[in-house]
């Protein structure tokens, strides 16, 4: 199995980013409970045109980072594994059991409660921090897993953005969502007219931007749709779509994902901080993403392959997709983001204590995904030896 350039740029720059992700991670947990934490987390908080430095991360540059998910979901789509309905089934059943799963174990113990909106959060998987883990065990990852977890996260943060967009949205300004899409329509038709000039696609996205933020729709949808109106042609090089893409990724990766992880991570750690761990909400997140991802991930993968809709790749195993569906357990970027719409009109401590949730299953996955990945991908080697 060949990859493409365009699914090895994208793979290189998730997996040094990831290991960037969790080294800014334990730095800001480091500063924020280090004797200088006041002024550190009163950083984040500091106020710019009336919005803090947190909150122009997550509702601007974050719509960024979701336009690079749209342009590598184009890509897919039009040129990659998501171009035909048997490469795409298994990626797309597998997405859909790690979304449903997490967030049914979330509604049966939160279903009722002020945190049930949280049932989003466990849905999600960081395409970073999963890269980055499984690029650690190198050559011995066969390239069909590569391509699997990187399809199977990039639909999922499709996932976790449809969940954004629909149930997240409270208020709706139609009169500025009107605005916003008309702005797409005029973009859409640039497209049409063969315009390939970026320039004014990233004029119009930043108004697209300015009207979907103040439309009660979550800004950073804007993001996705303005992907799915710049020219992709045939997804050369020389193409709109290519070259922005190209451009995005080192920026995303090594700017906007770290500056998002160190103002969300800058958590004070109390001396009672495991008590919130008792809570149905962090409980739920935990479980969700720990055992309702890969138990999720396996079982529809397995029961997509069982009745024929698709097969699994020669060079996988069960236990293969077990891994990956592990590694999917890692939420971190994504399901801190979610948790932000989820409870920001909750108490204070809702959302500390989910992201603690959201930090410690995200290490647990990370963990036993690497070695339960690293023992059954060196096994399957060595049987392989053995039948030769």
């Amino acid at each position: 199995m060949k990859l493409s350039k365009p699914f090895k740029a994208f793979f290189n720059s998730e997996k040094a980013g990831g290991l960037l992700l969790l080294f800014v991670t334990i730095l800001s947990l480091y500063l924020a409970n280090s004797p200088i934490h006041t002024q550190y987390i009163a950083f984040w908080k500091t106020q710019v045109n009336h919005h803090s430095i947190s909150h122009w991360i997550n509702d601007g540059l974050m719509t960024i980072f979701f336009l690079l998910i749209g342009l590598e979901l184009e890509r897919e789509i039009y040129k990659g594994e998501l171009s035909s309905i048997k490469n795409a089934a298994l990626p797309i059943f597998a997405a859909l059991g790690g979304m449903i799963i997490p967030a049914g174990i979330f509604l049966l113990l939160n279903f009722g409660t002020d945190t049930q909106n949280g049932a989003g959060i466990p849905m999600a998987t960081d395409i970073a921090f999963a890269i980055g883990i499984l690029s650690l065990l190198g050559s011995r990852v066969p390239k069909s897993l590569k391509v699997f977890l990187t399809a199977l996260a990039v639909i999922d943060d499709l996932g976790a953005i449809i969940v954004i967009a629909i149930f997240y949205t409270k208020t709706i300004v139609f009169v500025n969502l009107f605005f916003a899409f008309v702005v797409m329509g005029i973009l859409f038709m640039l497209n049409r007219k063969k315009v390939h000039n970026l320039i004014p696609y990233l004029l119009g996205g930043a108004l697209m931007w300015y009207f979907m933020l103040n439309s009660g729709v979550h800004a950073t949808i804007t993001g996705v749709l303005l992907a799915f109106v710049i020219p992709f042609g045939g997804g050369e090089k020389k193409t709109s779509s290519y070259k922005l893409q190209h451009f995005l990724h080192k920026p995303v990766a090594f700017i906007i994902l770290p500056l998002f992880a160190m103002s969300n991570t800058c958590i004070a750690i109390s001396s009672n901080w495991q008590e919130g761990l008792n809570h149905p909400n962090t409980i739920g997140i935990i479980l969700g993403l720990v055992i309702g991802k890969p138990l999720g991930i396996w079982l529809f993968s397995f029961l997509a392959v069982s009745i024929g809709i698709c097969a699994l790749p020669d060079d996988l195993k069960w236990k293969n997709i077990l891994g990956a569906g592990i590694l999917g357990g890692i939420g971190f970027t994504m399901s801190i983001f979610i948790t932000l719409l989820a409870f920001k009109n909750e108490g204070e401590e809702v959302i500390p204590f989910s992201k603690i949730a959201i930090l410690i299953a995200s290490v647990i996955s990370g963990l036993v995904g690497f070695f339960w990945l690293k023992f059954t991908l060196k096994k399957s080697r060595k049987n392989k030896k053995e039948i030769t």
